[in-house]
């Protein structure tokens, strides 16, 4: 089987300061390539791979493509609620899907995420893109299975993420490896809302044993809880992974798009806000922790590579990614950590790059990162 890259999700953070976040996984667009999405109208995106129902590959379907790593990035509304309900028997997890009023969509590989953040930026444009349903998350899951990983991928992202390098993969790599199905999802007409612009308020991971890195990974990803939040609405996309048909890791993502006529909720609190916990250690960071990152994740949003495209977004300085700090955190507690376990982060401030951040532990664990000058929150977590 070829290798596959892996190809992760955006990250932001949670806290909305001065300039917003504008997140989503974005790729650096020029000029040109601009000016011909508008041009093109509302019309089909021909850009990316050809449009047309995915329900040939749904388990029992029509052979998959030649092309096994370049699905179609198309249409699923023949999944709405009300459509075919797709073919799950034989399938304990399609059973749940069905049971959930979900339809199950098999894939015959990883997408190709450059293709998905093009039809992300088309969805954002003014007057051409997507109309959305922010009523309901889509009715579907999608699946694909066999998924390899390529060990100097791993052995490249461990280093860069502060990871031993071992034959177990760490707590976040499955989100990194897995990420193009999420991503897949998250451009879906049905998705409640685009891509470009959602901001990652927080992730929480179940590793319910460990992984080595010579087993193969089945992934599904499905949306649900679609949620108001006070600047907008909320929705958790869920990434499963298995091996072997058991269930061995669980990642849930809550993402907030932003809408107009939202309350502003109460706001940043004016008090006092109490003393952070004495730091475990420093971490100066440099601005190639966000190139580096981008390399191994594929995530090349230039908010978090590139000085002119934060400033672009209203950023003074590039910021890093909310899932490079979790994994750092991580990374921090390895040798403590048990077999199976449960990590929860909520991502606050963004982290400006160059700056010196405090990392802070204690035992049960609740961990922090906090910027050393205002003692202000980056990133809260537990693991339990």
């Amino acid at each position: 089987m070829a290798r596959r890259r892996n190809r992760p999700e955006e990250s932001g953070d949670g806290e909305l300061s001065v300039g917003d976040l504008i997140e989503g996984p974005t790729e650096v667009i020029s000029p040109a390539a601009l000016a011909a999405a508008r041009a093109a109208g509302p019309g089909p995106d021909r850009s990316v791979d050809e449009t047309h129902d995915l329900s040939a590959y749904a388990s029992g379907g029509p052979p998959a493509p030649e092309d096994p790593t370049t699905p179609a990035t198309t249409d699923l509304s023949a999944y709405a609620t009300g459509g075919p309900a797709g073919p799950t028997a034989g399938h304990a997890d399609g059973d749940l899907a069905a049971r959930a009023g979900r339809a199950r969509v098999e894939l015959p590989g990883l997408p190709r995420p450059g293709a998905l953040y093009r039809r992300a930026l088309r969805d954002a444009l003014p007057g051409i893109g997507r109309s959305r349903r922010p009523d309901a998350a889509p009715p579907v899951e999608l699946a694909v299975a066999g998924v390899t990983v390529d060990r100097a991928h791993l052995a490249g992202y461990d280093r860069v993420c502060g990871f031993r390098l071992a034959d177990t993969l760490p707590a976040t790599y499955p989100h990194v490896l897995g990420f193009p199905l999420a991503l897949r999802l998250m451009t879906l007409p049905e998705f409640p809302f685009p891509l470009a612009g959602v901001v990652h308020l927080g992730n929480r991971i179940t590793v319910h044993r460990p992984v080595r890195a010579d087993e193969p990974w089945d992934f599904v990803a499905y949306a649900e809880n679609l949620r108001p939040h006070a600047r907008g609405r909320q929705v958790d996309v869920v990434l499963v992974g298995s091996v072997g048909g058991e269930e061995v890791w669980r990642g849930v993502s809550t993402y907030l798009g932003r809408e107009r006529g939202a309350g502003g909720g109460a706001g940043r609190d004016p008090g006092g806000r109490p003393a952070p916990p004495a730091a475990t250690a420093h971490w100066r960071l440099t601005p190639r922790v966000g190139t580096e990152y981008a390399r191994v994740s594929g995530d090349h949003n230039p908010i978090h590579t590139s000085r002119l495209g934060a400033r672009l977004f209203g950023f003074p300085r590039p910021i890093a990614h909310g899932m490079w700090s979790k994994a750092r955190c991580l990374a921090a507690l390895e040798s403590r950590l048990p077999e199976a376990y449960t990590v929860e982060v909520g991502f606050k401030l963004p982290v400006p790059l160059p700056s010196t951040v405090a990392f802070s532990a204690a035992p049960g664990w609740d961990f922090a990162l906090h910027d050393t000058r205002t003692g202000r929150p980056h990133l809260v977590g537990t693991v339990r």
